[in-house]
């Protein structure tokens, strides 16, 4: 049973690879900054950057908290070529456009997209997400859909 619902949750989300493109050096012991580039599947033309705080192994190894990363990112998206909308969801609640574990069950990174169809905006919404207790800490990046001229 377990490994059916592992199956069919694999299967229900698009995987989008994020290329890093710096890591950032913070202290001795090893911590880093990484900033990873994530292409929104569903639109066409847009980038984001996501940064994020990568714990050492001397850190987990003093800390004594091995499987955990802190919650903490930003995000910032903008036009990288024309927009194209694909199939994108209006839905107040989005649609999480990558994910990526920080813990070993029960946390992850999430970007979600939010489609401002009023306002002509995407927004984009960098959280954690957690199983026991959710986190305030979020960074969020908007993107404006320009008309084009045909």
């Amino acid at each position: 049973m377990f490994r059916k619902l592992i199956a069919i949750l694999a299967l229900s989300t698009t995987p989008v690879l994020a290329e890093e493109v710096a890591e950032i050096g913070v202290d001795w012991v090893g911590n880093d900054i990484v900033v990873e580039a994530i292409h929104d599947p569903e639109v066409e033309g847009v980038t984001c950057h996501l940064a994020y705080f990568s714990r050492s192994m001397i850190d987990r190894l003093s800390q004594g908290n091995w499987f955990e990363d802190p919650s903490n990112s930003a995000i910032e998206c903008s036009q990288t070529g024309p927009i194209r909308l694909g199939d994108v969801s209006s839905s107040p609640d989005g649609e999480n456009v990558f994910s990526e574990g920080r813990s070993l069950v029960f946390k992850s990174l999430q970007v979600k997209r939010i489609y401002d169809e009023q306002n002509q905006v995407l927004i984009y919404l960098a959280h954690a997400n957690e199983l026991t207790e959710g986190s305030a800490k979020m960074s969020i990046s908007t993107v404006p859909i320009q008309a084009t001229a045909d």
